[in-house]
């Protein structure tokens, strides 16, 4: 493959290099992130791989070793070119034609183990690395590993892959407990960073939801505050941009070509533009912009809801053609005592008790009675008839609603404006969670009955379909025809692209969002579909794209806020210690951005003691007792001439290049890092 330089095979007497970084893993994020840590920051690397096939990606003949190799390959390819294109250079980075991988040195050191086992770890240098990521698919394993990396390396940063929230946190606690009591007087802020726990899942759900939705924004969480970036057509023809409170990215030149492609990192000057100037906002015509939006405050209280509302109500109990029998009854029971009340002299009170014993035939005759009120009488035995068999309907249909409430919705008759979910694993779930919080009317399509969001689903009341998504009928059940957008979210490409372009043989026009690892196959679909839809919105994405620079920033020890998508490359928000980084120290806001780099968004004017130590969780505060959160001490509307302390933190925008380059500078001006 051009530009790949094969990793050296293992060398008997030469281990890994002091502070080298370990990645643990069995799917696409651990390649993913090796390539993050290597190509992007300029680290060593060694892989740990299960051996063989890869069992996520039975279609793919290569080993885990020969995918990673393939992957490394690729990655070296784009990042020459890039960098050769901007003449950037990446210190030990394989960046600008001067890195490690074209001077012909060991890439990323490949080790295969079915477990990562004592020896392993000890034979991938476990002792003298700076930083462990623990990232199988397996929530059970990546515990197992972290337990037996904090014992054979007290000092060593822990970055851990968990689909369980609540579990994380826990044992987020008690690694750095043993942390600490295995190093007495550690830094705090080391203590705080030595163990991360993160979910690639949680990561990428909001970028994924978004993209299904028309005009929504990519949303980022800092303390409580929801950060917006928009996506927005390019400006007719006299009219003027809003740049909103600043221009994040411009995007490609081909949006607007129907046989255009998704930029990516390898498309040249029609890629995707990070973090332009003024100057280049101003002088490009023809392209779309993502800006950043107005601050908002996110909803600590805010789940999400049931399709039906909260509880179970008549619409889920009764049906329709019950419901307008039980009307028509009722109105003819209070036509019935409107006719007694006329005709008898009555009062009201005393005409409808007549008129309900006769309805249930438990009055006498009304023998002697003036005619009228015979007729009345007559009348009501007659709708009286009608009720035993209404009552008997009423039974039956709630007792089988009762046996069947935990049992999956089918899509409602007149549903309409929904978004078709493809996948209930651990992505589609997470997924499923966000848009019901958005309030947005979701129907699932899930081939396995035991999938991991299927007892979501049916909490939530969610329309969900059983079936194989590539079978004539399921999509159709759906109602996909009747969609707003789908989102192909199956662990298989093949799988995702057969039902996308199935659902646009019904809805050529339907919104498409696939989720794609590779990205020359994601390129070539891209181009096809847009070719043969071109007035049809279609967007690819990988979630272990979306997610490793989350992971890559925990393992540099740096907290990452989010990642959004801006077409196939990714725009990274991080929150950042002034001190010690000699671009953003003792320099303006204005000083500070680097077009194509990184831009300063806010700072924190909340005291360094009484900081929040993780901007992406909202504050804690009571419900019950205070109606409102308390304040952020995030301050957006930043004076350019504003000079940046050592003791101020600040959150930026940053392409994982400029990332990378900020961390490298960082290391050069303080000794010992």
């Amino acid at each position: 493959m051009p530009g790949f330089v094969p990793p050296l095979p293992q060398q008997p007497g030469r281990p890994p290099a002091s502070g080298h970084m370990i990645v643990c893993g069995d799917d696409a994020l651990a390649r993913r992130l090796a390539v993050e840590l290597r190509y992007i920051y300029g680290e060593r690397v060694t892989l740990l791989l299960p051996p063989g096939r890869d069992p996520s990606s039975p279609e793919t003949p290569l080993t885990q070793r020969g995918r990673a190799a393939a992957l490394f390959g690729r990655m070296s390819a784009a990042m020459s070119r890039a960098g050769n294109g901007s003449g950037t250079t990446g210190g030990n980075g394989a960046t600008g034609g001067s890195g490690d991988t074209n001077a012909g040195v060991e890439a990323v050191r490949i080790m295969e183990a079915p477990e990562p086992s004592d020896d392993a770890l000890e034979e991938a240098g476990i002792d003298r690395a700076a930083a462990l990521a623990l990232v199988y698919d397996d929530d059970e394993r990546n515990i197992r590993a972290a337990l037996t990396a904090r014992r054979l390396n007290p000092r060593l940063r822990l970055v851990i892959r968990l689909y369980n929230r609540k579990l994380g946190q826990h044992l987020e606690e008690l690694l750095d407990q043993a942390a600490a009591v295995a190093m007495p007087g550690i830094d705090p802020a080391l203590l705080d960073a030595s163990t991360t726990v993160l979910s690639d899942a949680d990561t990428a759900a909001p970028a994924l939801a978004a993209t299904a939705l028309t005009g929504s924004s990519k949303v980022i969480q800092a303390e409580g505050l929801l950060l917006r970036a928009a996506e927005r057509p390019p400006p007719r023809s006299g009219e003027r941009a809003d740049p909103g409170l600043c221009t994040l990215a411009l995007l490609s030149s081909t949006t607007n070509d129907p046989a255009g492609a998704e930029g990516s990192d390898s498309s040249g000057d029609e890629a995707p533009r990070l973090l332009p100037d003024e100057r280049a906002v101003a002088e490009t015509t023809g392209r779309g912009t993502v800006v950043l939006e107005a601050i908002s405050r996110a909803d600590p209280a805010r789940s999400a809801t049931r399709m039906g509302g909260r509880g179970a109500p008549l619409s889920q109990i009764f049906s329709r053609r019950l419901r307008w029998s039980a009307l028509g009854f009722a109105l003819a029971a209070v036509a019935l005592v409107i006719a007694s009340l006329l005709t008898t002299k009555d009062t009201a009170l005393h005409s409808a008790y007549l008129t309900v014993l006769d309805l249930l035939g438990m009055n006498d005759p009304a023998e002697g009675a003036p005619p009228a009120r015979q007729i009345i009488q007559i009348l009501s035995g007659i709708a009286g008839l009608l009720l035993l068999p209404l009552l008997i309907a009423a039974v039956l249909e709630a007792f089988g609603t009762l046996r069947t409430a935990s049992s999956l919705r089918r899509p409602p008759r007149g549903l309409g404006g929904h978004v078709v979910l493809l996948g209930l694993g651990k992505i589609g779930t997470r997924v499923l969670v966000r848009l019901r919080e958005l309030d947005i009317p979701v129907v699932v399509v899930e081939e396995d009955p035991e999938a991991r969001g299927i007892p979501l689903a049916r909490s939530l009341h969610v329309p969900t379909v059983i079936g194989d998504v590539t079978q004539e009928g399921v999509l159709e059940a759906a109602k996909v025809y009747r969609a707003r957008a789908l989102l192909a979210l199956t662990s298989i490409d093949t799988t995702n692209l057969e039902a996308a372009l199935y659902a646009r043989s019904v809805k050529p026009d339907l919104r498409v969002a696939l989720r794609l690892y590779d990205d020359e196959f994601a390129t070539a679909v891209y181009r096809t579909l847009r070719t043969a839809h071109p007035q049809a919105l279609t967007r690819s994405r990988s979630v272990s794209h979306l997610a490793a620079p989350a992971f890559a920033g925990a393992m540099m020890g740096r907290q990452i806020l989010g990642a959004i998508p801006v077409e196939r490359k990714v725009m990274l928000f991080a929150a950042l210690e002034v001190a010690g980084h000699p671009q953003l120290e003792g320099h303006t806001v204005e000083q500070t951005f680097r077009a194509g780099a990184w831009r300063v968004l806010a700072i924190d004017a909340t005291p360094p003691a009484d900081r929040n130590p993780d901007l992406a969780a909202l504050p804690p505060f009571d419900p019950e007792g205070d109606a409102t959160p308390p304040p952020s001490g995030l301050v957006w509307d930043l004076h350019p001439g504003y000079v940046l302390r050592a003791q101020d933190r600040v959150v930026i925008a940053a392409t994982r290049r400029g990332l990378a380059e900020l961390l490298r500078r960082q290391r050069s001006a303080v000794p010992g890092r």
